[in-house]
């Protein structure tokens, strides 16, 4: 058996302290949690290369000024590399005009991170059981999962959240609702438990099932996001005819700038309206 141990452990660990495929044909491998529902989950480790675990992403969200479309897309940053929605917001906050700074509140941005999860209980859908899923998930629950990992929790949980074994620890997703957006705050790790009916060949397949989570990410160019900037934001395209916005057209020039000082936002339904826009 390809075994699952410490060491696998540190490398998913010490992965997170450092920092075109077409998603909506591929909606069947999340596991997608609804309020009112409670999931339990195993986190899944990538046992050919730990570091890559998790997929740790940002994205960038607003409704077009031009037709009241909801834009999604991953940022650059997400690769480390310079992005000019994120150097357009840096801008912004730091030299832009008041209309500017209000306007450019309609960007949001979001930190997300993606991991295989073995599905053991789906109160919502119950095909799901005993199925290897991708789980998207935000700060709220990310704070949970990471401290469990390297956090006060790690202690008590540690590797048994990775361990498919009677020694490993499930992770309980309460999925509630706190004014217009859902919340995760009831979500814990379970005490460790075997799991029914895994005998070491199908926690052998289960491990060996995990699916490449970089390819749930459709990445574009900063050409294309600088496009769809000025066409959807600053509706400065030529194609586009300004009587059509809904908004002021406030035109401005992107520059390169350091995005380091930009501050992260944590938007839980930023993550909503990305499930919802892949429906």
């Amino acid at each position: 058996m390809a075994a699952y141990n410490t060491k696998m452990f540190e490398s998913i660990r010490d992965a997170l302290t450092k920092n075109d495929n077409k998603i909506g044909e591929r909606l069947k491998d999340f596991l997608r949690p609804e309020v009112g529902n409670t999931y339990v989950v195993r986190l899944l480790p990538n046992i050919t290369d730990p570091s890559k675990t998790f997929f740790h992403y940002y994205n960038f969200g607003w409704k077009s000024f031009l037709d009241g479309k909801n834009i999604n897309v991953t940022s650059l940053q997400t690769w480390e590399c310079p992005d000019p929605i994120a150097e357009e917001r840096y801008r912004v906050y730091n030299t832009g005009t008041e209309a500017e700074k209000t306007k450019i509140k309609a960007i949001r941005r979001s930190e997300n991170w993606m991991v295989n999860v073995f599905v053991v209980s789906d109160s919502k859908s119950p095909e799901n059981n005993g199925k290897v899923k991708v789980l998207r998930f935000g700060k709220q629950l990310g704070k949970i999962i990471f401290d469990a990992i390297e956090g006060e929790g790690a202690e008590d949980f540690g590797p048994r959240v990775f361990d498919m074994g009677a020694e490993g620890c499930s992770l309980m997703i309460k999925v509630e609702k706190q004014g217009d957006y859902p919340t995760y705050v009831s979500s814990k790790f379970k005490m460790p438990k075997a799991l029914e009916d895994m005998s070491p060949e199908k926690i052998e397949n289960v491990y060996k099932s995990t699916l490449d989570l970089a390819t749930y990410v459709v990445s574009k160019s900063y050409g294309e996001l600088l496009k769809i900037l000025n066409d959807t934001y600053h509706c400065t395209s030529p194609d586009n005819d300004a009587k059509d916005s809904k908004e002021p057209i406030v035109t401005a020039t992107v520059k390169s700038v350091s995005p380091t000082a930009l501050t992260e936002e944590d938007n839980d339904k930023v993550i909503q309206d990305l499930l919802n826009e892949l429906n």
